[in-house]
């Protein structure tokens, strides 16, 4: 199985992607976009290798994460959208579907609003569009967080990559306040999405299963999936998993299936 990886430039950020895979007749790319704190390993290291077998796959790495550099502007959906797109451009990619997990979600949202040509097919796993999705204790333990929070498989994997003073630091702070400054979407806005789009949730996530509904009824046409188990596990997740893939390998033939359909 074939693989690559580089930097794109975005106005001076230079976004990490990897590509796994050849290209396959038919179908686009996926493109991956891990969570909050997040690198490609820790977030799609199971799922990616899986997914490459059926299609080419394309993951990235956001600001301040992995092997992507900070810089001084504020880390948002918006602004990761336009990373993702040099990406795509750099590698000639005109069409792709996305899955985004959690705070990637907003990436892969951000992408399906504002540039609807470039996304064919649409998963947002385990995240949210509206701040009234959580409840006011989400966020008030994101306002008093600290990087003793941090799950410990974060901070090692980042201090691997980024052994020098102050990276994990930044990177903590980077996706504090992109959830605490995030705005979300009125339903009004959600309505305009054109890609087909598939919502997944677990029963035990950081939102309801009757939050993710609401959001697959304000997307028209959007698909439902709601798997039994925690934020990320039915992804490989490393930290959600524990390396128990059962969850994953279950949940994978519909991913195929929404993204096949």
């Amino acid at each position: 199985m074939t693989f690559a990886h580089g930097y794109a430039d975005n106005h001076g950020l230079r976004m990490y992607f990897e590509v796994h895979g050849d290209a396959v007749p038919g179908k686009p790319p996926l493109l991956l976009i891990p969570g909050g704190g997040s690198t490609i390993g820790t977030n799609f290291g199971e799922l990616s290798p899986l997914l490459a077998e059926q299609r080419q796959v394309i993951a990235v790495e956001e600001e301040g994460h992995g092997r992507t550099r900070p810089t001084s502007r504020p880390l948002t959906a918006e602004n990761s959208a336009g990373d993702i797109l040099a990406v795509l451009d750099q590698i000639h990619a005109e069409t792709v579907d996305v899955l985004g997990f959690s705070a990637g979600g907003h990436t892969a949202i951000a992408l399906a609003l504002g540039h609807p040509a470039r996304v064919r097919r649409l998963i947002v796993a385990s995240t949210f569009a509206s701040r009234d999705a959580v409840p006011d204790e989400f966020w008030d333990g994101m306002a008093k967080a600290t990087l003793d929070d941090m799950p410990d498989i974060y901070k090692d994997a980042d201090r691997r990559l980024n052994p020098e003073p102050g990276h994990l630091e930044r990177l903590f702070e980077l996706d504090r306040r992109r959830i605490l400054d995030f705005a979300g979407w009125p339903d009004e806005e959600l309505g305009t999405i054109t890609a087909p789009t598939l919502v997944v949730s677990a029963d035990r996530d950081v939102v309801s299963a009757e939050y993710a509904a609401r959001l697959a009824r304000a997307i028209p046409g959007a698909r439902l999936l709601v798997v039994p188990g925690g934020h990320g596990d039915y992804l490989g997740e490393q930290a959600a998993s524990g390396g128990d893939l059962r969850t994953l390998h279950v949940t994978l033939p519909f991913l195929l299936r929404f993204l096949d359909g």
